[in-house]
């Protein structure tokens, strides 16, 4: 069995040295107790993505959510887009609505990219520059707008949710700060949702998947050694940790935890409105 160390004070009256090397060794050994390994996931399912990004000290992962969910989106396509977080960064501060957190949720994200445009993330990296007033792409040219609709179509994108205290198949109004824009959300029961949404990814749909403290995308379906089911999950954290910048959602997490849920119309099998 793995022994842990820590320290007493040797002796409190008398002043002392501590061997620096001896003291590295017994911080690594403490460490070492106290992480256990990873847990084991076999993947069912893994549909393409784009690399793991980085939010830092911002609240965006609202918007890194939703555009890697757009971008997973068009992977199955095979069309291949990578999305600037920081120009909706940029463009929240034209928002008088807008909190100075910067909160917000995918379908806020849905609403921006339809009022100031998106370019890509080699145009526009942080939002400390101007944003650029064209996009570049196959040798074509175009203003954010019109990318923008090349990317998410208005309308081509549901918005979900699920509270048993609402009317079902209504839309509503989340009541959460983080829904400034006051966008609607078709609300159905948990298990329509969960079952809607294990179907979207098994068909290589990308998702946007939202609790009311952090928002991610789904990116594939898994089981651990027990049997036990949950959601892939692409974080905004950077691609540190045992995972790479995965996580995982059990279904019974997406159950207790979910807020709400963005997803193509085609990925919940219904069809794009009529204009």
């Amino acid at each position: 069995m793995k022994q842990c160390f820590c320290f007493s004070n040797f002796n409190r009256h008398k002043p002392y040295r501590v061997n620096v090397l001896w003291l590295l060794i017994v911080l690594l050994l403490a460490a070492g107790c106290s992480q256990e390994p990873p847990k084991h996931y076999s993947h069912e399912v893994m549909n393409a993505m784009t690399p793991v990004k980085n939010q830092g000290q911002s609240q965006l992962c609202w918007a890194y959510a939703m555009l890697a969910a757009i971008e997973t989106e068009h992977l199955r396509w095979g069309d291949s887009v990578n999305l600037s977080p920081a120009y909706i960064e940029h463009q929240i501060k034209q928002e008088p609505q807008a909190p100075e957190n910067g909160r917000g949720m995918g379908a806020t994200l849905l609403s921006l990219i339809q009022k100031y445009g998106i370019v890509g993330y080699d145009a526009m990296r942080t939002a400390d520059v101007p944003p650029p007033q064209f996009v570049f792409l196959y040798g074509a040219e175009y203003t954010p707008h019109e990318f923008a609709r090349s990317v998410c179509a208005p309308g081509e994108y549901l918005a979900l949710t699920s509270n048993s205290h609402k009317p079902y198949n209504e839309e509503i109004d989340i009541d959460a700060p983080d829904n400034w824009l006051h966008n609607r959300f078709l609300n159905i029961p948990i298990d329509t949702l969960l079952a809607k949404t294990v179907g979207a990814v098994r068909r290589h749909h990308g998702v946007c998947w939202e609790s009311r403290g952090h928002a991610m995308a789904i990116v594939g379906l898994a089981h651990d050694d027990g049997g036990n089911k949950y959601f892939v999950m692409k974080n905004s954290w950077g691609a540190d940790g045992p995972y790479r910048g995965l996580k995982y959602l059990s279904f019974s997490d997406f159950r207790r935890q979910t807020l709400a849920v963005e997803m193509t119309r085609e990925a919940y099998n219904e069809p794009m409105p009529s204009r």
